[in-house]
C-alpha cells in the first residue's frame, strides 16, 4: 500500500511540474478560439506534440458542417485520452487539456451549426 501511496505522489508531483511548464502553452493556443471549432482544429498543429502525427488542417477543410465533423473525429483519434495512455507524461497533459478544449467546442459547434 505505501508503495502505491508514493507511486501515486511521484505521478502528482510530475504532474504538477508539467503542468506550470505547458499551460501557458495551451492557453495561448486557444486564446480568443474558446468555442470556435473551426480556429481550433486549424491550429491544433501547434499545440499538439510533433511526434503525434497530426498534419496541419487548412480552413478551406472546414468550410462545411461535415468537413469540420470529421477533422474532429480524426482529432479525437489523436488526443483521446484512452489513445494516449502510451505516452509520455508531458503528452498525456497535452492530450487532456486539448481534448476537454475540443470537446466543449465541439458542444457549442453542435449547438450553433447542427441544430
Amino acid at each position: 500500500m505505501n508503495h502505491r501511496d508514493r507511486q501515486i505522489q511521484i505521478e502528482q508531483e510530475e504532474r504538477n511540474r508539467i503542468s506550470e511548464t505547458l499551460d501557458a502553452e495551451i492557453k495561448l493556443w486557444a486564446a480568443g478560439k474558446e468555442g470556435n471549432m473551426r480556429a481550433l482544429l486549424s491550429s491544433l498543429h501547434l499545440v499538439l506534440w510533433p511526434e503525434c502525427g497530426w498534419e496541419a488542417v487548412s480552413l478551406t477543410d472546414l468550410i462545411t458542417c461535415a468537413g469540420v465533423k470529421k477533422v474532429y473525429k480524426k482529432a479525437n483519434l489523436y488526443v483521446h485520452p484512452d489513445k494516449v495512455h502510451q505516452k509520455g507524461a508531458q503528452q498525456k497533459y497535452i492530450a487532456e487539456k486539448v481534448f476537454n478544449i475540443l470537446k466543449e467546442a465541439w458542444n457549442k459547434f453542435n449547438k450553433e451549426e447542427l441544430s
